[in-house]
């Protein structure tokens, strides 16, 4: 075997693909409502992505994580609740019960074990149990300024606030974990070395 054949992908690589996979329905809502504007696309997309991802694991035989199972049943629930009651309040405060929701799954022990690489996961499983709990702790923060901003906020505001804070406090949350994760396993590598 070569050298390039035993590699392992980049942290985040590694983790960005489970990633990606878990929320697949919910990123195919979220595009589609983004591009269209349609709830009616968006809805109907995100079941249809997430059906068919789920439908491919079960003939292969592989595993359906909790977080795909999540991502779908919240497209299911909240896009079909939105559709039904086309009321904005609910349009609003949706996004704090989803938030709610993912935060309660996070809150179990070692969710984040399968977006770990295996020299993480064999060097710093207790950071990575640790960085799940903060995990939670932003879902449900997110929530809560949701709920502020829902109630408080002009509708413009509030929009603007959907759109930037949960991506941009989850890209400071990824690399912040990223960067404490790699120090501690390399300082731990350094102290184990003869």
């Amino acid at each position: 075997m070569t050298e390039n054949s035993t590699r392992q992908p980049h942290p985040l690589v590694h983790a960005g693909k489970w990633l990606l996979s878990d929320l697949l329905s919910t990123l195919t809502f979220v595009a589609i409502f983004a591009a269209t504007h349609s709830i009616y696309a968006a809805t109907g997309l995100g079941i249809a992505f997430g059906l068919g991802q789920l439908a491919y694991l079960k003939m292969r035989g592989a595993p359906i994580d909790t977080m795909q199972w999540l991502s779908l049943g919240l497209v299911i629930v909240f896009g079909g609740a939105t559709l039904l009651t086309r009321n904005p309040i609910f349009i609003k405060v949706k996004f704090t019960l989803i938030y709610t929701a993912i935060g309660i799954v996070m809150l179990k022990p070692g969710w984040m074990t399968r977006y770990t690489p295996p020299i993480a996961q064999a060097r710093a499983g207790d950071i990575t149990n640790v960085f799940g709990y903060v995990w939670a702790a932003l879902m449900f923060a997110t929530g809560a300024a949701n709920l502020v901003m829902a109630a408080y906020a002009s509708p413009a505001a509030w929009g603007w606030f959907l759109g930037v804070f949960p991506l941009a406090s989850k890209i400071v949350l990824v690399w912040t974990q990223y960067a404490v994760t790699r120090v501690i396993v390399r300082r731990r590598i350094q102290l184990a070395a003869p």
